[in-house]
């Protein structure tokens, strides 16, 4: 870990030209070096400034030479994102500006930040825990509103509050064993050891939500895999078009067109659904249409939702019947009626003890999208009680939160067996350091370096 006494700078903005390109500092000395390159308008210093004032000037490159004519502010630790002073010159988005820029910021004694050093920061100095730290990368990738929502929730502290209340109680709990061996000569109370034992089940049962919460999670960050199949024709491509708003699949009326599987994520009841258009299914002597639909059956058998598409203008067949009954043996399914607008056809019943949702939708108008949407919904419902930001987003997380109720578990089998407390102390102590791993309290070292890695730079 570099030390904290460095000042780190970095373009914070992707790369390539844009509208604004700002350049970040943070570290003892990220006000001073940012004055340095940077002259006022109207006179003075940048810290002349309050902190926190946009400042409007020149920038200036390691010479001296005006670049550009930029916003600059600077913010006093430990309030900041890091907790150090920090300084930010928010530029024209060139990239030969920005790159003259954080030249002038070297020159001047900043060094380049590592990936994620920022944020790294932000988490050693205690402006966050680890599970924040964890949802600035996720608001950063999120691809749906609800992924968004979620990381911005968790950023705000909802996850840790929610852990927090669980390490609380078994802080107090711990506290109970330790007074029982400070004074061995006192017998546990019958109700204070009923009380513990429902104490230790309280947090068993809220550790069991919390983990349910990953589905959830994992879910929203890495979409659900959503197989599209039927028949030649049935309308597949069209429907991923639709869907994704631009033609990403090609669309004509020869059949097999699709020889290949073709994928696009897109956000549907508010779930990202990673859509994943196959090949006709029907028997074939092309080659390569056969692997095409290899390629599309194995879809379906890796598929955590599939949307079995039947052609309104068309008679259904005993192989689209089978082909639902597929569908539904392998993941939740809806049917999807296409081609609204040429429906010729009455809907037959299914003959089936348990019909999927179906659903009537045109891609060609947009009939139905919504309906297809709120199916979607259905299949999927957010976990009663999980406000955004407390749902459990990748494996670190619910690893850490299955040890701590293993541990919970066997503490109160252990109590309730009747074992003493110094007994029940390792179990308890175990729970704690789970927690503390899934916050960042006590985690390794090796694990934060592989957190923060996966960081952009600028952040």
């Amino acid at each position: 870990m570099a030390l904290l006494s460095d000042t780190i700078a970095a373009i914070s903005t992707p790369p390539g030209p844009g509208a604004i390109g700002i350049l970040r500092l943070s570290g003892p000395r990220a006000a001073e070096i940012a004055e340095a390159c940077f002259r006022p308008l109207g006179g003075g210093s940048l810290t002349d400034r309050a902190p926190r004032t946009l400042v409007y000037g020149d920038l200036l490159d390691r010479e001296g030479a005006v670049i550009d004519q930029v916003l600059a502010t600077y913010t006093r630790g430990p309030t900041s994102y890091t907790g150090e002073d920090t300084a930010e010159l928010q530029c024209h988005g060139a990239p030969m500006v920005l790159a003259l820029g954080l030249e002038a910021l070297f020159a001047r004694g900043a060094r380049q930040a590592r990936a994620g050093e920022f944020t790294r920061r932000a988490f050693l100095n205690g402006r966050m825990d680890l599970t924040q730290a964890e949802a600035v990368a996720d608001l950063l990738e999120a691809g749906s509103r609800e992924e968004a929502r979620n990381a911005a929730g968790q950023l705000s502290g909802a996850l840790s509050r929610r852990i927090g209340t669980v390490y609380s109680a078994l802080v107090d709990v711990m506290a109970h064993f330790h007074a029982v061996l400070d004074y061995p000569d006192e017998d546990i109370d019958p109700f204070t050891q009923e009380g513990l034992s429902a104490a230790l089940a309280a947090q068993e049962e809220a550790l069991e939500r919390l983990i349910a919460t990953y589905r959830r999670g994992r879910q929203l960050k890495r979409g659900v895999r959503c197989a599209l199949v039927g028949r030649p024709n049935a309308g597949k491509s069209s429907l991923l078009n639709a869907l994704a708003g631009y033609d990403r699949a090609i669309v004509t009326d020869i059949p097999g067109t699709t020889r290949d599987t073709v994928e696009e994520t897109v956000e549907l009841g508010g779930i990202p659904l990673r859509l994943i258009d196959t090949a006709g299914l029907r028997e074939s002597d092309d080659p390569v249409e056969r692997l095409g639909v290899a390629r599309s059956r194995a879809a379906m058998e890796e598929a955590e939702l599939i949307l079995v598409l039947w052609d309104s203008s068309r008679p259904v067949t005993e192989e689209d019947g089978q082909l639902l009954e597929r569908a539904m043996a392998l993941a939740p399914t809806i049917l999807v009626w296409t081609k609204e607008d040429l429906s010729s056809a009455p809907v037959p019943f299914l003959r089936l003890a348990s019909p999927p949702p179906a659903v009537e939708v045109s891609a060609k108008t947009g009939a139905g999208l919504d309906g297809l949407s709120r199916a979607v919904a259905e299949l999927f419902p957010r976990e009663t009680g999980a406000a955004y930001g407390q749902l459990l987003t990748n494996e670190r997380q619910v690893q850490a939160a299955s040890r701590a109720l293993e541990a919970v578990g066997r503490a109160r089998a252990a109590l309730e067996a009747g074992m003493t407390p110094d007994a029940l102390l390792t179990d308890v102590e175990e729970a704690l350091e789970a927690l503390g791993e899934l916050t960042g309290q006590s985690v390794r070292e090796d694990v934060t370096d592989r957190i923060f890695s996966k960081f952009c730079v600028g952040k």
